[in-house]
C-alpha cells in the first residue's frame, strides 16, 4: 500500500499517458476557492522533484498557514478571511467581526484547533451566557442574549465543518453542543386609536406618507426607504421593489435585497395611490422618501428610527419599534381574512411557515371573534360581539374616529418655510430652498393673518418645488441658462410695500 503524503506535499499520480503528475495548491482566490498548479515527468523520482521545486517556490503563500498543529483561532481567522467573508454584505461582515474577534478568538483562540473539545465550547456558550457582554453592563445586564450566542455557535459550527472538509480534524466538536431556544420577543402592536392618533401627528410633522406606506403595505424599514418613483406605476397600482438601503461603516448602502423572494410586485390601495399622487407634486427627487439633507439620496434609517419614536411620544403612543409596524401590518391583514399564502408573498417571505411562527400574533379582537364564531357553530346563534349586548360586530375597516389635536413644536419641520409677523396686520412667509446652482434663491409671500399666510406659503412651496424639478431637467439636458433663468427672474407674490397698501 502507497504511504499517503503529508498534508501542503502535493498529490502525485500516474496519467494514462505514461506521463507522471504532481498537483498541489499555491493558494486561494477571493471566494476562498483553491488555486492549484501541476507538474509533469516522465518518472516518478523526477516528478517529486519538481513537485518539491514548485512547494519551494510558492513558499509564502497561505498553504503554510493550514496545519493540522494551528490553533482555533488562527483557523477561524483564515476561514473568515477566505471562505466567508467574499460571499457577505458590509453589514454582514460587521456582525461577523463581532462574534468572531471580539467574542470567539478572545475566548478560544489560543487552543490547538486538533484539541478542541465540545466541552471548551459548551463552557464557552454559557460564559456568553452569563457574563459575555462587554459593553452597557448597567442597562442590559452582564450576559449577552440568546440570539448572539447561536451566533457565536454558528459561526464555529460553519468553520469547524470547513475543517472537517479541509481534513484538518476529524469530527466537529460543535456538533454535539446544546444551546439556549431561540425566544421570540413579544410585539408591541398600537391599537387601532393609537395607530390613528401616530397619524395624525406623522401628518403634522411631514412623515405622514411615508408611515402610511408602512402600514398598508408591510415593507421593511430599508425597503421602503429606497423606494424610487419609477417602482411606481399610478396607472396599476404596482409597486416593484427591488432594492434595500442600509447603513455600514458610517456610509448609506443601497443593494438587491438578500433574497429573490424579497424581489416583488404588490399592488397599492386606491386611497394609497391618491395620497401618493398629491404627495408627487411635492418632491423633486427620483428618491420617493428623499434626505432633506442631502442631495439624491433617500432618508436615513436611523434618522426614521429617531422620528418614529419622537412622534410616538408627541402623540402620545406606547414606544414600538419599525419593525413592529410590520408586524401590524401582518396581523391586521389575517384579522381582515388575507391568506397566509398571500400574505408571504407580500412581505417576501419564502416560505408561509415562517409568516406564522414569526409574524402573527394573537389580538383581543381575533380571540373574541374565534370565541364567538364557536359560540355560532355550537349553539347556533348569531355571530355578536362579545363586548357589545346584543350589538353586531363592529367592522374592523371602519374604526372609530378619535379627537386627537396634534402636537405642534416650537421648531418648524424641514421644507415648510418660515413665517414671521412684521406687525399686527401683516404676516410674511418665507421659503429659501437650494437650487440646481447649489444656492439658495428665497421667495416671500404676505397676508394680513397667520393663517391666510400660511396657506399662501404653502401654495409657494409648491409651487417653488415644482420650478425646481422643471430646472433640474433643463439642466440634465444641457439648458444651464435656462434653468437658471427659472431661479433668477421669478419673482415673489407682490412687494411688502404693496401688500401694506392693501
Amino acid at each position: 500500500m502507497a504511504k499517503r503524503r503529508k498534508r501542503g506535499e502535493g498529490s502525485v499520480h500516474l496519467r494514462k499517458d505514461g506521463r507522471w503528475e504532481g498537483r498541489m495548491v499555491v493558494g486561494y482566490d477571493d471566494k476562498g476557492l483553491p488555486i492549484t498548479k501541476n507538474v509533469l515527468a516522465k518518472t516518478k523520482t523526477a516528478c517529486l522533484d519538481k513537485l518539491k521545486a514548485l512547494q519551494e517556490t510558492c513558499s509564502g503563500q497561505p498553504t503554510e498557514k493550514i496545519q493540522p498543529d494551528m490553533t482555533f483561532g488562527e483557523w477561524l481567522d483564515f476561514w473568515y478571511q477566505n471562505y466567508s467573508k467574499p460571499k457577505l454584505r458590509p453589514k454582514s461582515q460587521l456582525d461577523y467581526e463581532n462574534s468572531i474577534y471580539r467574542h470567539i478568538i478572545p475566548a478560544l483562540g489560543h487552543i490547538q484547533l486538533s484539541k478542541l473539545t465540545t466541552n471548551d465550547l459548551q463552557q464557552f456558550y454559557a460564559q456568553m451566557k452569563k457574563k459575555g457582554r462587554l459593553i452597557r453592563t448597567q442597562v442590559y445586564g452582564e450576559g449577552l442574549s440568546d440570539r448572539m450566542v447561536r451566533a457565536c455557535y454558528t459561526r464555529c459550527l460553519t468553520a469547524l465543518d470547513r475543517a472537517v472538509a479541509d481534513s484538518l480534524i476529524r469530527i466537529n466538536p460543535a456538533a454535539d453542543c446544546k444551546l439556549p431556544g431561540q425566544a421570540l420577543k413579544d410585539m408591541n402592536l398600537l391599537t387601532r386609536e393609537e395607530m390613528q392618533r401616530f397619524l395624525i401627528q406623522a401628518k403634522e410633522e411631514g412623515y405622514y406618507e411615508l408611515f402610511l406606506m408602512e402600514l398598508a403595505t408591510g415593507l421593511r424599514r430599508g425597503e421602503v426607504l429606497a423606494l424610487q418613483w419609477d417602482d411606481l406605476d399610478f396607472n396599476t397600482g404596482e409597486l416593484h421593489i427591488q432594492r434595500q438601503v442600509y447603513r455600514a461603516n458610517g456610509e448609506l448602502i443601497v443593494s438587491a435585497p438578500k433574497t429573490k423572494a424579497a424581489l416583488r410586485t404588490i399592488v397599492l390601495p386606491l386611497a394609497l395611490l391618491g395620497v401618493l399622487e398629491e404627495y408627487r407634486r411635492q418632491v423633486s427627487s427620483r428618491w420617493m422618501f428623499p434626505s432633506p439633507a442631502k442631495e439624491d439620496s433617500p432618508l436615513d434609517p436611523a434618522t426614521v428610527r429617531k422620528r418614529l419614536q419622537t412622534i410616538l411620544e408627541h402623540a402620545g403612543c406606547k414606544r414600538v419599534r419599525f419593525h413592529d409596524l410590520l408586524h401590524l401590518f401582518v396581523t391586521t391583514a389575517l384579522e381582515n381574512g388575507m391568506d397566509v399564502k398571500t400574505l408571504s408573498t407580500i412581505i417576501g417571505h419564502v416560505s408561509a411557515k415562517t409568516t406564522l411562527n414569526v409574524y402573527t400574533h394573537v389580538t383581543d379582537e381575533m380571540r373574541q371573534t374565534a370565541a364567538a364564531k364557536i359560540d355560532q357553530g355550537i349553539g347556533k346563534c348569531e355571530l355578536q360581539s362579545i363586548s357589545g349586548e346584543g350589538s353586531p360586530a363592529q367592522s374592523p375597516n371602519v374604526p372609530p374616529k378619535v379627537p386627537f389635536a396634534p402636537y405642534k413644536g416650537k421648531i418648524r419641520k424641514p421644507g415648510t418655510g418660515c413665517v414671521t409677523q412684521i406687525n399686527d396686520h401683516l404676516w410674511e412667509g418665507k421659503f429659501s430652498p437650494k437650487w440646481p446652482d447649489g444656492k439658495k434663491h428665497s421667495r416671500s409671500i404676505y397676508a394680513s393673518t397667520e393663517s391666510e399666510c400660511e396657506e399662501k406659503l404653502a401654495d409657494l412651496i409648491r409651487e417653488m418645488k415644482t420650478e425646481i424639478a422643471e430646472a433640474r431637467h433643463l439642466v440634465s439636458e444641457g439648458n444651464w441658462e435656462e434653468a437658471m433663468a427659472l431661479a433668477g427672474q421669478k419673482k415673489a407674490r407682490g412687494t411688502r410695500k404693496e401688500q401694506l397698501q392693501v
